[in-house]
């Protein structure tokens, strides 16, 4: 499925969405389409599938390009605003494409800004809190430099997503491009691969399937998950904000990944037991967001609690488990 209708047909304003047909990039497409906007969507489909966007096929506001975006990224007529959201982004994914990975998150980064300079557009960066790393700081705010292990194997991903926020910074500094850096707490919502190594993805087949639920470590380690919604409503008001600097955008509900492990048992019912394996190696111990910023300057806060953002959500993956 490719289209190459990049020229401007309209004087609607114009966003790129690298990584438009991601979990996160399919649902921005459908927000800045509702808002008004001609979207182009770019993706390689290396992690992101043509279901995420089929329904946009034949929307005048929508053309998709199948296109990796480490080349060379060249765009017909005017752009207004870039989001660059293409990256793997769970540990399955990293681990199995850790060139890739770092790839997007440097030479695309790049290729995505050069971009951004050309149009005269303004740029938004998709991070994660996996700049934080394993944190000594909790909660962690947008002041805290992190506690990243460079040379460990989610270091692809922390350390792409470092470089990206440094060469956007770089861009926005010298170049006078206008940045903006969301951090994106771990997001939960439709769309989601049911196999992409994920807590959630990954508690929800196992409870649907009926099987044990794999806990890593003894499941003290915490996490703040946040509904798609939420976080799609953030990095909508931080796009037409004025403000350069990161902001995290997440839910501070923190809970241990054992709870919320028992959570999906009892929301879907299940009789599934729960196993203990191994805690893989620079797994994040602790996890919550400060939003003190986004509160501050986007006048941002999650609307969804877990358990309302759960219950949306189960209907999708038992669809996808066939349950």
């Amino acid at each position: 499925m490719t289209t190459t209708n990049t020229t401007q047909s309209s004087e609607r304003p114009r966003a790129l969405i690298t990584g438009g047909a991601g979990f996160l990039g399919s649902h921005l497409c459908d927000r800045y389409i509702k808002e008004g906007y001609e979207v182009i969507c770019m993706d390689n489909l290396s992690t992101g599938t043509a279901d995420n966007i089929g329904h946009l096929i034949g929307n005048k506001q929508f053309t998709f390009v199948n296109y990796d975006v480490t080349n060379y990224i060249h765009v017909n007529g005017d752009l207004d605003l870039i989001l660059h959201f293409a990256s793997p982004a769970s540990p399955v994914d990293y681990l199995e494409m850790p060139i890739q990975t770092l790839k997007v998150g440097s030479l695309g980064t790049h290729k995505a800004l050069g971009l951004a300079k050309e149009k005269g557009a303004r740029f938004l960066l998709a991070s994660t809190s996996e700049v934080y790393g394993d944190p000594l700081i909790h909660p962690q705010s947008e002041d805290y430099w992190g506690n990243v292990n460079p040379i460990g194997q989610r270091g692809v991903y922390d350390e792409a997503k470092r470089f990206a926020e440094a060469m956007a910074m770089a861009y926005h500094r010298y170049h006078g491009v206008e940045t903006r850096i969301v951090r994106i707490f771990n997001t939960y919502g439709t769309r989601m691969r049911i196999h992409d190594g994920r807590a959630l993805p990954t508690f929800m087949r196992q409870a649907l399937s009926g099987q044990p639920l794999t806990v890593y470590g003894d499941g003290s380690q915490t996490r703040s998950f946040t509904y798609v919604d939420d976080l799609v409503e953030g990095i909508y008001r931080l796009s037409q904000s004025d403000y350069s600097d990161p902001v995290n955008i997440g839910n501070p509900q923190e809970v241990s990944i054992l709870e919320f492990a028992n959570e999906i048992i009892e929301l879907t019912g299940s009789d599934s037991e729960i196993i203990f394996e191994e805690l893989p190696k620079d797994d994040p111990q602790v996890r919550q967001p400060d939003i003190s910023r986004a509160q501050e300057i986007l006048e941002w806060e999650p609307q969804y609690s877990r358990s309302e953002g759960l219950s949306k959500t189960l209907a999708y993956f038992k669809k996808k488990v066939q349950v």
